[in-house]
């Protein structure tokens, strides 16, 4: 506990020590002529209710997060190396009418549901990787103020999310593609951060491939990853980088193949893209299709439904126990 908590500290000595615009919330003063490094903007009372609201759901350990307040969206979290030798995110997603569903498979770790509603976007539930995201290792202390404190920004860096107007985002690995070169007039965000600007901003998959377009997403802090996007209209889509260039392609599931330029008979070849093919064809509920799918590392599995505004998640393929995630919490 004390080495997680030693771990979150060091994460914040690096957020309030680089260069970026002083903040405009209950931060601590700096010194005079000090800069500070912080994406969160809340009141004392948003801190408060932020703090108050973590809670543990299961040994997974799964955790719970509401955070109140606002933040800078292209405020950097961490730096830049910050789980470079990460091993590839092995997903596998899917689309449905009855749900969007996702595995993510990764090394063992704490996660956490964090629900969000900023004055100026659209309120969403996700679920977070503590470890990649925050370099969290073991269990963190909720005992410890400073280490509830640090859990506050998971908000910026969700690895799938639904929002209330039914848009679901959710990311997997691919192979190396060549990225767009940056441009001075576009702005540089996280491969994670700009989930959360696409579910804050979003209502439909051309609003959300526009907000990705006005970035520049670095992935230097961890693989090269796609991502699968769909809306209350029905449409999904495969966002990848590929040849120098943002593309979209048509398809409703995402494993970890590149789809760019592929014929259907090649995705196929895939054999969790195939179960997943076979197994929507047949009707299979979505959470049994992530069943079919899950590796030995897969850490969590989640069916997003956006009609109803809840989510069925299970944590390390403990099928039997699944819990039900509101968009909003009702406590």
């Amino acid at each position: 506990m004390r080495r997680s908590a030693a771990v979150l500290l060091a994460l914040l000595a690096v957020l309030l020590g680089a260069c970026a615009p002083a903040p405009v919330s209950s931060a601590p003063v700096p010194a005079q002529n000090a800069v500070v490094f912080e994406p969160l903007r809340q009141s004392p009372a948003e801190i408060d209710a932020t703090v108050a609201s973590l809670r543990q759901l299961d040994d997974h350990p799964l955790y719970e997060m509401t955070y109140h307040g606002d933040y800078v969206p292209t405020v950097p979290l961490v730096p830049p190396d910050l789980g470079a030798e990460a091993p590839e995110w092995a997903c596998s997603l899917i689309a449905l009418p009855s749900g969007f569903a996702r595995n993510f498979d990764w090394d063992p770790g704490p996660a956490m549901i964090v629900r969000s509603d900023p004055p100026s976007g659209y309120a969403s539930v996700s679920v977070v990787d503590l470890t990649t995201s925050l370099g969290l290792r073991g269990r963190p202390d909720l005992a410890d103020p400073a280490t509830r404190r640090a859990l506050a920004h998971a908000v910026l860096v969700p690895f799938d999310g639904m929002n209330e107007k039914g848009l679901v985002v959710g990311m997997a690995a691919t192979p190396e593609a060549q990225l767009p070169l940056p441009t001075a007039d576009k702005p540089v965000v996280g491969s994670l951060r700009v989930v959360r600007m696409m579910l804050d901003r979003a209502v439909t998959v051309d609003e959300a491939v526009a907000v990705m377009r006005e970035y520049t997403v670095d992935f230097s802090g961890g693989p090269q990853i796609h991502y699968l996007i769909s809306d209350a209209a029905g449409r999904t889509v495969v966002v990848e980088y590929s040849g120098g260039t943002l593309n979209v392609v048509d398809d409703r599931i995402l494993t970890n193949i590149a789809m760019t330029g592929t014929e259907p008979a090649q995705r196929l070849a895939d054999r969790r893209y195939r179960l997943l093919a076979e197994g929507s064809a047949a009707g299979t509920d979505p959470m049994e299709l992530l069943r079919t799918v899950a590796q030995p590392h897969t850490r969590w599995s989640i069916v997003y439904e956006p009609a109803q505004g809840t989510a069925r998640l299970v944590t390390g393929q403990r099928w039997e126990r699944v819990h039900t995630v509101a968009l909003r919490d009702a406590r």
